[in-house]
């Protein structure tokens, strides 16, 4: 249900890292000496850091971030996460694109949310996703959802090139999710959903053709992705909902050496489109969700980590209004959760906050529940 109609201009953009990306190392709890005792290996020293205050800072790697943090454009959602967190990949992710933590659901929480923007399905483009396969989060009978994999080639295809793009498209999809939600009449019914992932082409083309600009993003994928985005956003053709991936978080004993320029990329990727944004005089009605499927173990094991819970998240737009939002999870032996950091807020909340007070949506059906919002918007 709409229950605001003057939000109906509002954007969402989800930037998905998959993997776990280890949230200790990214927000870092400086201030508390059992950081250092339990990462002698992986713990970011004192000189990387940017302190927030007295306990928490910002691992220097991402300072573009922490640029839009001290713009009072940040708000960092703490120890998100939710009961019982399940440690597989796929299990956890299927939860955060469901909000059904007890069963195995058939629609996302982003389809559903199509549905409501666009009840008759006029605009193709209400919902764009940017990289190979469609996230089950955009999953929902009767809704279409757009899957672009590269937007420069995606308007030039011939037929037989966007069939067989539709066909890799649903190819992986069907292949990411099996282990998540088998083969039976759920992984059916998500094939007859994506048949139409490709449509909207001739629409998207205009994009690039009518897009300019002085930022120079990077030449990495979640750059690329981002600047698509705002290529799209830009062109004014009615998308209400994006959303990009930026894989690699799971990095085990690889975290020393990989994490670092993880973060750079991600956070490069950010300040850019920002920026692009703002030369645009097209960010105010802008807001990104940055989330992860669940941090990592508070020990380091070797070189890196192994998965865990207890994780952050991150919403940024100059209509956020700034901050620490919820707790730190405890680094006190005695309250963690299997040797992991206890989550603090559960993710549905953030989900009903994003949905009611920046989308202006009922957010009950979509995540299934009544959860705690935060005052996170101006």
């Amino acid at each position: 249900m709409v229950i605001s109609n003057e939000l109906n201009n509002k954007t969402l953009v989800i930037v998905q890292l998959n993997g776990g990306n280890d949230f200790m190392n990214t927000v870092v709890p400086y201030g508390n000496g059992l950081y250092r005792d339990f990462r002698p290996i992986v713990g970011i020293d004192q000189e990387h850091i940017t302190p927030i205050d007295d306990y928490i800072g910002f691992n220097n790697d991402v300072a573009p971030i922490n640029d839009l943090y001290n713009k009072g454009q940040v708000a960092i959602i703490q120890g998100v996460g939710y009961p019982n967190s399940s440690r597989s990949h796929f299990r956890s992710m299927d939860i955060w694109h469901t909000c059904e933590p007890d069963i195995v659901a058939n629609e996302g929480w982003l389809g559903k949310t199509v549905r409501m923007i666009d009840p008759s399905t006029d605009n193709p483009l209400t919902a764009v996703s940017f990289g190979r396969g469609l996230p089950r989060a955009l999953t929902a009978q009767e809704v279409m959802v757009t899957s672009v994999g590269d937007l420069d080639t995606y308007g030039l295809m011939s037929g037989i090139q966007a069939k067989e793009q539709k066909a890799q498209a649903l190819d992986l999809f069907k292949r990411v999710y099996t282990p998540a939600i088998g083969s039976g009449l759920i992984q059916d019914y998500l094939g007859r959903t994506g048949v139409d992932v490709i449509r909207g082409a001739d629409m998207l083309k205009k994009a690039p053709q009518m897009y300019k600009s002085t930022v120079e993003y990077a030449d990495n994928a979640i750059a690329k992705s981002l600047r698509d985005v705002a290529r799209v956003h830009l062109a004014g053709l009615g998308t209400r909902i994006f959303y990009t991936q930026h894989g690699g978080y799971d990095t085990h004993a690889n975290e020393v050496p990989t994490h670092p320029k993880l973060l750079t990329d991600l956070s490069g990727a950010i300040g850019d489109f920002f920026q692009d944004l703002s030369d645009h005089d097209a960010d105010q009605d802008v807001v990104m969700l940055v989330f992860t499927e669940f941090g990592r173990r508070i020990k380091d094991n070797a070189s890196g980590t192994d998965h865990g819970s207890g994780g952050g998240a991150f919403v940024i737009g100059p209509s956020v209004k700034g901050g620490l939002f919820s707790e730190y999870p405890s680094l006190d032996p005695s309250e963690h959760d299997q040797g992991d950091l206890k989550h603090t807020y559960d993710f549905r909340g953030l989900y009903s906050t994003l949905l009611e007070n920046w989308l202006g949506l009922d957010p009950i059906e979509i995540v299934n529940g009544n959860f705690e919002k935060l005052n996170l918007f101006k």
